[in-house]
């Protein structure tokens, strides 16, 4: 994570440059700014990646001596489908819009909002997808039936 940090950390630097030459030749409060708070959340970004790769392990990414079979398995649970973030992205929207032409749409928007997180957060553990998030074995560990006999969409289950 080393790389990913130090990264983040010459982008803050460059942001935080590209700031101080756009001052000096335009005098525009606006640009200068938004490059100043690029320059922040990039840093934010970069403290906290090498934060915490000073903490843990280093990854086969991140060592020389590492060999290709070091970094397979398992990654992690990435959801193949979901429909929230497009009512998540409507909702902000009316929101937003709620800005503009009056508070009506900003409670209107602000309800949706609670109900496509509400939709997001809760989306493996109830209904049909509450076990997609677990393995075929954790499943049956658990005593529960799985959603699908197959481990990967496409894949033969017998």
């Amino acid at each position: 994570m080393k790389v990913e940090g130090f990264l983040f950390s010459f982008l803050s630097l460059f942001f935080l440059g590209s700031a101080i030459v756009y001052w000096i030749v335009s005098r525009d409060d606006t640009g200068f700014t938004c490059l100043l708070l690029s320059a922040g959340m990039t840093f934010i970004i970069g403290y906290y990646v090498l934060f915490t790769a000073s903490r843990m392990d280093a990854r086969p990414e991140d060592r020389e001596d590492a060999e290709i079979a070091e970094g397979a398995g398992e990654v992690g649970f990435f959801a193949p489908h979901s429909w929230w973030p497009i009512s998540l992205a409507a909702s902000t929207l009316i929101t937003t819009m709620g800005l503009v032409f009056g508070p009506f749409l900003i409670v209107i928007g602000v309800f949706a909002l609670l109900i496509a997180l509400s939709g997001l957060l809760f989306e493996y553990y109830v209904g049909i997808n509450r076990t997609q998030a677990f393995t075929l074995g954790t499943v049956e560990a658990i005593g529960e039936l799985p959603t699908l006999n197959r481990k990967f969409i496409g894949e033969d289950p017998h």
